[in-house]
């Protein structure tokens, strides 16, 4: 099973836990790493990806994903049919940077594609036809028990 954690979540481990929500999140990404790590799953990451970790100001954060990011096999490469696809989720209200990685992980033919961000869920949830399907960390979790 292959599977696709955002930026967003791949941080979330170093947020500020106070709320419940972030630990349970942030519990659930470890939980997803150690899957990985027993080659239960394969984490799928993209050169978005790891375009993001570069721009971030933060050295621990930079330190951590790329930690994170070097144990992954399959980084997909952005080429024209990823960026037109992209434009196509755009058009239909995917912003940006997620419309690429949801490309991404549609190319990579991925299962699952997990995101904290409650509004790009509640978006990508209304596009019929997707590639993958798009979860929470915690519904994400729920499915892997399974």
């Amino acid at each position: 099973m292959k599977v696709y954690l955002d930026n967003c979540c791949l941080q979330r481990p170093l947020d500020d836990k106070s709320q419940v929500r972030v630990q349970l999140e942030s519990e659930a990404v470890l939980a997803i790493m150690s899957l990985h790590e027993k080659r239960q799953i394969e984490l799928v990451s993209s050169e978005i990806l790891e375009f993001e970790l570069n721009q971030n100001p933060d050295r621990l954060r930079r330190t951590y994903v790329a930690e994170v990011l070097s144990g992954v096999a399959t980084v997909i490469q952005v080429d024209e049919a990823i960026h037109a696809r992209a434009r196509e989720l755009e058009a239909i209200g995917i912003r940006g940077m997620d419309a690429l990685h949801l490309a991404c992980a549609e190319a990579a033919g991925v299962n699952y594609f997990s995101s904290c961000d409650d509004r790009f869920l509640r978006k990508a949830r209304t596009i019929g036809g997707l590639g993958v399907t798009v979860v929470s960390l915690l519904e994400l979790v729920e499915e892997l028990a399974r």
